[in-house]
C-alpha cells in the first residue's frame, strides 16, 4: 500500500479563514445544543434522534446532487470506520460525561488534548513533520484552554465513569481522524459523511435501545437541541471538518478544536448571561496565539 498522501488542492488565505471561523462555531455550539437537550432525553437517546434526522438529510441530498460514491465496499468501509471514531465515540463519550456529572471545565480539557496527542501521533502514523512552531502553538493553545476553565475545573459532581466517557471521547476523534487521513484519501465530502452518518445512526438507535430508556419528552427545546445538532453540527460542521482536513496537516487543522472552549464561553455569555473572567479573557488570547502558530505553514 503507498503511504505517500496525495496532493491537496491549493485554496486562498481568505477562503481558509472563512470556512475556519464557520467550522469553529457551528463547533462550538455542540455544547450549547446539549445544553437544551439532556434534560429531555438521555444521550444516546439524543444521539440518535440526531442522527435519524441528519441520515433523512444527508442521503437524499446525494443523490438530488448527484453526489459521488465510493468506488468500491472497501473504500467505503474506510470511511465508515473514521466515522466511528470522529462521530460515535466521540460524541458518545462527550454527551455520556456531561450526563454523568463531569463538570464542563473538565470536559473541555480533557477533549481539548486532542491537538496535542494528534500532533505526537502525526510524526508516527502520518510522517508528519511538526515544527518548533507548531508544537510550540499546540502547548500555548492548551495553556490557554486551562485558563479559560480554570475557574470550572474542580466540580463535586465529576466521577470517574464520566472521566472514562471523556477518555474515550478523545481517543475515538483522534484515532479517526488519523485514520480518515491515512487511509480514506480523497473522496466526495457529501457521500463520506452521508456514509458515517449512516452508521452512526445505525449504532446509536442500537445503544440508545440496549441501555437507556429511549423516552423523550417532546418540548420546544429538545426539537431545536435536534434539528440544531444534526443541520449545524451533523451535516454542516463535520462537512467543513473533513474539507479542511483534505486540505491541511491534520495537527493544524485539529489545533483550531483550541478555539471551541473560548467560542463556547462566548456564546454561554450572549445566550445564557454567563459572566467571563479576566482570566478567562486572557486564556482566550493565548489559545488564540498558540492556534496561529499551530496553523502556520512550514
Amino acid at each position: 500500500m503507498n503511504d505517500t498522501p496525495p496532493a491537496q488542492p491549493q485554496i486562498s488565505r481568505t477562503v481558509l479563514a472563512v470556512v475556519s471561523a464557520l467550522f469553529i462555531f457551528f463547533w462550538a455550539s455542540g455544547f450549547v445544543a446539549a445544553k437544551y437537550g439532556l434534560p429531555y432525553a438521555e444521550p444516546f437517546t439524543l444521539m440518535a434522534a440526531r442522527f435519524v434526522v441528519a441520515t433523512a438529510i444527508m442521503v437524499p441530498a446525494c443523490f438530488i446532487l448527484k453526489a459521488s460514491w465510493p468506488k468500491s465496499f472497501r473504500a467505503a468501509l474506510h470511511i465508515m470506520i473514521a466515522g466511528i471514531g470522529i462521530q460515535v465515540f466521540y460524541l458518545a463519550g462527550v454527551y455520556y460525561g456531561l450526563w454523568l456529572g463531569v463538570s464542563t471545565g473538565v470536559t473541555a480539557l480533557v477533549v481539548g488534548l486532542q491537538p496535542l496527542l494528534t500532533g505526537v501521533l502525526a510524526g508516527f502514523v502520518l510522517r508528519e513533520r511538526i515544527s518548533r512552531n507548531n508544537w510550540i502553538g499546540l502547548f500555548l493553545g492548551f495553556a490557554g484552554l486551562a485558563l479559560v476553565v480554570w475557574d470550572r475545573i474542580v466540580s463535586p459532581t465529576d466521577t470517574l465513569w464520566g472521566l472514562g466517557a471523556l477518555i474515550g471521547a478523545l481517543v475515538g476523534i483522534t484515532l479517526g481522524t488519523l485514520y480518515q487521513k491515512k487511509y480514506c484519501g480523497p473522496f466526495d465530502i457529501r457521500t463520506g459523511v452521508a456514509l458515517q452518518t449512516v452508521v452512526s445512526c445505525v449504532v446509536m438507535l442500537g445503544l440508545a435501545a440496549s441501555f437507556e430508556t429511549m423516552h423523550i419528552d417532546w418540548t420546544l427545546d429538545f426539537i431545536f437541541a435536534v434539528l440544531w445538532s444534526a443541520i449545524g453540527l451533523s451535516v454542516i460542521a463535520s462537512c467543513l471538518f473533513y474539507w479542511l482536513i483534505q486540505r491541511g496537516a491534520a495537527t493544524r487543522v485539529t489545533s483550531l478544536i483550541y478555539l471551541s472552549p473560548p467560542t463556547t464561553a462566548l456564546m454561554g455569555w450572549a445566550m445564557f448571561n454567563e459572566i467571563m473572567s479576566w482570566l478567562a479573557i486572557a486564556g482566550m488570547l493565548i489559545a488564540m496565539a498558540g492556534v496561529a502558530l499551530a496553523m502556520r505553514t512550514r
